[in-house]
């Protein structure tokens, strides 16, 4: 869960445990290797709203906002 939106999509492979850093997560992201909603994103600062999905190595995440 984020306190709000948008995240961009390399902090949110980092915070949600998908990688085990930033630079990481860019590097996946540029390499073609994490779908948002579905669809192969390269943009590592794509901004990433509530009700989104993730996905990276057969996880998803689906992004909601904490109460």
């Amino acid at each position: 869960m984020i306190k709000a939106d948008p995240i961009e999509l390399c902090q949110l492979l980092k915070f949600g445990g998908l990688t085990e850093s930033g630079g990481i997560a860019k590097q996946l992201i540029t390499g073609g290797l994490v779908e948002l909603n579905g669809v192969t994103e390269t943009q590592k600062r794509k901004k990433v709203m509530a009700g989104d999905r993730v996905s990276y190595n057969g996880e998803t995440l689906v992004v909601k906002l904490a109460e």
